[in-house]
């Protein structure tokens, strides 16, 4: 049976990640694999080609937009690419694997887009810009002008929120996890655990 798309979008800091690594290790029953995305970036560290992302160079990625290869893709910096491959979801589907995106807003919305009712779109959104400050600012991460530069864009991608086919509030961890499997096992026709 082919596998479907869960496609997870949120504005950075929301605790997207969080809430699919936890999803992925705590509920191997949704039989979730992760959409291996193509970057022009070099790997870093350990980064595998075809594990972590399948690594282009920039005119690489470029015939691939030209000849329409790509779901969804972006150039978040000159030259620097990220997008995802329809040839390697179908893959991934065709072995029965249920896809899950981790992707911004405008590429969740073109994966739901194209793929309708095979997908389901879930948007992560925080309880308030306040508390996304907050959380920004916890990680100890990034500069002061870098989180300015997050909250703009989380402002932004916050207005995308109705188009996606639900809408969780991260104000509580647990709860928003909860939430999330509850709606991710209602659209692949399982039982929830524990009922």
């Amino acid at each position: 049976m082919k596998g479907k798309m869960i496609v997870v979008s949120a504005p950075s800091g929301s605790g997207k990640s969080t809430i699919i690594n936890w999803l992925m290790q705590e509920h191997p029953e949704l039989n979730l694999c992760f959409s291996i995305s193509c970057t022009s970036r070099a790997p870093r560290g350990t980064e595998q080609n075809g594990v972590e992302y399948f690594f282009l160079t920039p005119e690489e990625f470029r015939q691939r937009i030209d000849n329409n290869e790509f779901l969804e893709y972006e150039e978040v910096y000159e030259d620097r690419f990220y997008g995802t491959l329809k040839e390697q979801v179908e893959r991934q589907r065709n072995a029965g694997e249920n896809v899950v995106f981790d992707v911004d807003v405008k590429g969740g919305c073109n994966i739901k887009q194209y793929y309708g009712d095979e997908a389901l779109s879930i948007f992560i959104q925080p309880p308030s810009i306040d508390e996304l400050r907050r959380r920004l600012e916890g990680r100890g991460t990034d500069a002061p002008e870098v989180i300015e530069q997050r909250l703009e864009r989380a402002a932004f991608e916050l207005s995308f929120a109705d188009r996606f086919d639900k809408v969780v509030v991260n104000d509580d961890l647990a709860t928003a996890e909860a939430e999330a499997l509850a709606v991710i096992c209602e659209f692949l026709q399982i039982e929830k655990p524990g009922e």
